[in-house]
């Protein structure tokens, strides 16, 4: 059996450029919406997209503010989207959840993952429960990272 080789999507946002900070406007000190995000270089075979945004900087170890799955093709998630199937975030809800952090200055990972299938998975499942669901299905993926620092 070949192994096989993951494609690299090039994951964007009009809104910050990788490794800077993310306007307020996306966080808890503003609307507490989702910036844009563009996608490119999905592969053919893709049937379905997933989204993870998670702090990895959290206290309490990665916290997850926002997953969803079942996202059809597409190059662009709007600001303020309501696309795809959402799951429960580290907050206790199935929305997306601003960066927030307590103290410091966090980083904040989006991972956009293509999809060979849709998951079928209940809104409302869980982190675990969707990347047990995305094993042996991801055919690509693509990272974004932003940080965050509330104003003192």
């Amino acid at each position: 059996m070949e192994p096989i080789t993951l494609t690299k999507l090039q994951l964007e946002s009009p809104a910050f450029n990788a490794g800077e900070k993310i306007p307020s406007e996306y966080t808890c000190d503003g609307e507490n919406i989702n910036p844009e995000l563009e996608l490119d270089n999905i592969p053919s075979p893709t049937v379905s997209l997933a989204l993870l945004m998670e702090d990895p900087d959290a206290p309490a170890g990665t916290w997850t503010h926002w997953l969803l799955w079942d996202i059809p093709i597409t190059n662009k998630i709007e600001e303020n989207s309501a696309v795809g199937v959402p799951g429960i975030n580290d907050f206790g809800n199935s929305k997306y959840q601003g960066p927030c952090p307590p103290i410091g200055t966090h980083r904040y990972f989006f991972r956009v993952y293509a999809l060979d299938t849709t998951l079928g998975l209940p809104m409302g499942s869980k982190k675990e429960e969707l990347l047990k669901a995305m094993e042996y299905h991801v055919i690509g993926s693509g990272e974004l990272m932003g940080t965050y620092g509330q104003s003192s």
